[in-house]
């Protein structure tokens, strides 16, 4: 099983700025795809971002020109630049692959408060 690694969540003000990392310590990394998914209080998880083996990305429209999903394959890591956070955003933050087919790590909790 793949034990998936989230970190970089914290505290932040509205408008603020957060990096988020995952890693993923899968062998074929490299031709992987991999999503950032969230699970805000009291809500079900929802798809965030995706990024394909080749770099292809795709957003959920809440986070469209705010997020940017990208890459580092020599790191096995997907980061997940998050700008202009919104309190809405608040949310535990999880990667996976696009399926949400692998084990589930702890995620990492972004709050974003005034």
């Amino acid at each position: 099983q793949v034990q998936l690694v989230e970190s970089g969540g914290g505290l932040v003000q509205p408008g603020g700025s957060l990096r988020l990392s995952c890693v993923v310590p899968l062998k074929m990394f490299n031709i992987a795809a991999v999503g950032w998914y969230r699970q805000p209080p009291g809500k079900q998880r929802e798809l965030v971002a995706t990024i394909t083996d080749s770099g292809i990305t795709n957003y959920a429209d809440f986070v469209k020109g705010r997020f940017t999903i990208f890459r580092e394959n020599v790191k096995k890591t997907v980061y997940l630049q998050m700008n202009g956070l919104e309190l809405e955003d608040t949310a535990v933050y999880y990667c996976n692959n696009p399926r949400g087919s692998w084990s589930w790590g702890q995620g990492t909790q972004v709050t974003v408060s005034s």
